[in-house]
C-alpha cells in the first residue's frame, strides 16, 4: 500500500512539473498523451524543462536528488540543457534529530556517547542526502586529544532506498518499453548504475577506505589535504575522521584577501586531477565545490583539502593508456590515430569505416583549434565526442564517464578561480611527460626492477633446467612425434577406406541405373 503511494505521489509530482514533456513525444501510445493532458489542466510550465525536472527531483526527497546527481554525469545520454541544471543539484536536506545520531553512534560502538568521545558537538555542521556531519574531541590509541568530524549515516536509508528504487526500475522498465528512444537512453542501466552508487555510499567504511588510499597516493605532492582516517572509531554507519579546517572554495574573495595566489590554486587543481587520473588510476570524482577546501593555516597555506570520498573512479593501466594516447593524439590534431583507437580498444564495432570516424571526430574537434587556446573547453570537446559516438555505436564506459563528469567539474572550478585558465597547457605536458614514462627507457628500467626478485630466485636454476631440457626434452619430443606419424598414418588409411568405400557405392549406383535402363529398353 506505501509502495503504490509512494508511486501515485511520483506520477502526481512528475504531471504537475510537466516532465511528460520530457518523455511522452516519443511516446508511441496515443492514450498516454491523452490522459497526461486530463490530469495536467492547468499547470504552469513557464520555466525551462531542466529546471522543472530539477524542482521535481528536489520535491519528491532526498534519493531523487542524488539520483539527479548521478543522472547529471551521464552526459552521452542527456541533452546539454537538461545535464547542465541537474549539475546544481545539492543535497537541500534539513539535518535529522540530533538524539539519533547519537543512538547510532551508541548502537555502533555499544558504549555511551561520553565514554567514545571526549566531547560531542549536537548541532550538525553540514546535513546531505545520505549523511550528517558533527565535530567532536577524541582520544586515540596513544592518549591523545583530537578534533574529529564524524560523519553519522541518516537513520532508515535503506528501506527507503529499496522502495524507490523498486519504483524507479519498474519506471525505467515502462519507459524503455513504450518509448521510442527508451533503449537508446538505457533507463534500466543508469537505474542500476545509480543502484550501485548509492549502495557503495550507504557503507561507510568503504569511504573510509577509498579516503586513507588517496591519502597515501597524494602524500608526496604536496597540494592537497585528506583527512587521516581514525579506524579505532569507524563502522558501517559512522566515520571518524580527522577535523579539517579550511574556506569553502567557492569563496574567492575571502582567499584572495586572505593573500592564496588564485591563479596558482586553479593550476594546482588541474595538477592534482591529472596526477590521481594518469599516475595512480584512482580519482576523486565528486568534486563539486562543496566537497573542496582552501587551507589558511601556516603549516598548509594555499593547499586544497578534499571531502567526501563516497565516489571515486579507478583506471585500469589499459584504460590510462588509452586515454592519454587519445588526448596526446588529439593534441597533434591527428584525427585519423583518434579513430584507430577507437576501434582497437574494441569500443566500436569491428567494420567500423575508420574514415567516417574520423571525419566525425575532426568535425567536433577541428572548430576548437581556430580560437585562442584559453578559449577551449576540454570538458566541452569530450561531451560533443561522447553525443558523436552515438552514431557509431560506442560502448560508454562507466568509469570514463566518470571520469569526464569529473573533468567538466574540475574545468569549471579552474575557469571560475581563473578566468584565463589554458586547460591544454597545463595538461599537454603532464600527459606527454606520462607517454613517455610509459614508453620510454624509464618503464622498461621499473619493469625489470619489478621483475628482478623473480629472475634473482630463477638465475641459480638456469643451468640445471638448461641440462634438463637438452638431456630429455630432444627424446621425448621424438617419442611424440613417432606417435603422431603413427596416428597420422592411421587416419590416412581411414579416409582412404572412406573415399574407396563412397567411390565403389557411387560406381556401384551407376551401373545399377546402366543396367535398369538397359533392361526397360
Amino acid at each position: 500500500m506505501s509502495r503504490l503511494f509512494r508511486g501515485a505521489t511520483i506520477v502526481w509530482v512528475v504531471l504537475r512539473h510537466g516532465l511528460d514533456e520530457l518523455v511522452l513525444t516519443s511516446f508511441q501510445k496515443p492514450w498516454l498523451r491523452m490522459l497526461a493532458r486530463v490530469v495536467s489542466v492547468g499547470r504552469n510550465l513557464d520555466a525551462p524543462r531542466g529546471r522543472r525536472l530539477r524542482e521535481a527531483l528536489e520535491r519528491l526527497g532526498p534519493i531523487f536528488v542524488k539520483f539527479g546527481q548521478v543522472l547529471s554525469t551521464r552526459r552521452d545520454l542527456l541533452p546539454p540543457d537538461i545535464a547542465n541544471e541537474l549539475a546544481l543539484l545539492q543535497d537541500r536536506v534539513p539535518p535529522f534529530d540530533p538524539n539519533v545520531a547519537v543512538a547510532t553512534i551508541e548502537r555502533a560502538f555499544r558504549r555511551p556517547i561520553g565514554e567514545i568521545f571526549v566531547s560531542f558537538d549536537r548541532e550538525p555542521v553540514a546535513s546531505a542526502s545520505i549523511a550528517q556531519v558533527h565535530f567532536a574531541v577524541v582520544r586515540d590509541r596513544y592518549g591523545v586529544e583530537r578534533e574529529v568530524a564524524v560523519k553519522v549515516l541518516r537513520p532508515g536509508m535503506l528501506p527507503v532506498i529499496d522502495n524507490d528504487l523498486g519504483l524507479m526500475r519498474a519506471m525505467a522498465g515502462w519507459v524503455e518499453s513504450l518509448s521510442a528512444d527508451g533503449k537508446r537512453l538505457k533507463p534500466r542501466q543508469v537505474v542500476a548504475e545509480f543502484d550501485n552508487y548509492l549502495h557503495d555510499e550507504l557503507d561507510l567504511i568503504r569511504e573510509a577506505a577509498n579516503a586513507a588510499q588517496l591519502r597515501r597516493n597524494m602524500e608526496g605532492l604536496g597540494l592537497v589535504r585528506i583527512p587521516e582516517i581514525l579506524w579505532d572509531f569507524c563502522h558501517p554507519e559512522v566515520l571518524v575522521m580527522e577535523r579539517m579546517n579550511g574556506v569553502p572554495i567557492s569563496q574567492i574573495e575571502r582567499l584572495r584577501s586572505a593573500g592564496v595566489d588564485i591563479r596558482q590554486l586553479a593550476r594546482d587543481g588541474v595538477t592534482i586531477f591529472f596526477t590521481q587520473v594518469f599516475r595512480d588510476g584512482f580519482f576523486h570524482a565528486d568534486m563539486h565545490p562543496g566537497n573542496i577546501q582552501v587551507s589558511l593555516e601556516p603549516g598548509s597555506f594555499g593547499r586544497y583539502i578534499s571531502l567526501d570520498f563516497g565516489i571515486v573512479g579507478s583506471l585500469t593501466e589499459f584504460d590510462k593508456e588509452y586515454l592519454a594516447q587519445n588526448f596526446t593524439a588529439f593534441f597533434r590534431r591527428d584525427y585519423k590515430r583518434v579513430a584507430e583507437l577507437h576501434v582497437e580498444s574494441g569500443w566500436v564495432p569491428a567494420d567500423t569505416r575508420i574514415n567516417e570516424l574520423e571525419s566525425a571526430i575532426r568535425a567536433v574537434c577541428e572548430p576548437y583549434f581556430d580560437r585562442p587556446l584559453k578559449e577551449i573547453s576540454l570538458g566541452m570537446v569530450l561531451m560533443r565526442l561522447f553525443q558523436t559516438s552515438r552514431r557509431f555505436q560506442v560502448e560508454i564506459q562507466p568509469q570514463l564517464v566518470l571520469l569526464q563528469k569529473t573533468l567538466l567539474n574540475i574545468e569549471g572550478l579552474g575557469r571560475q578561480l581563473d578566468p584565463d585558465l589554458d586547460l591544454w597547457s597545463t595538461a599537454k605536458p603532464f600527459l606527454e611527460k606520462w607517454m613517455l614514462d610509459q614508453m620510454g627507457p624509464q618503464r622498461f628500467w621499473r619493469e625489470v626492477k619489478a621483475e628482478a626478485p623473480h629472475f634473482a630466485k630463477m638465475m641459480p636454476e638456469l643451468p640445471r633446467l638448461l641440462h634438463d631440457y637438452l638431456r630429455h626434452k630432444p627424446h621425448d619430443h621424438r617419442r611424440e612425434m613417432q606417435e603422431l606419424l603413427a596416428e597420422q598414418r592411421r587416419t590416412n588409411r581411414l579416409l582412404q577406406g572412406l573415399i574407396y568405400g563412397g567411390l565403389g557405392f557411387v560406381l556401384g549406383l551407376l551401373a545399377l541405373q546402366l543396367l535398369i535402363r538397359w533392361r526397360i529398353y
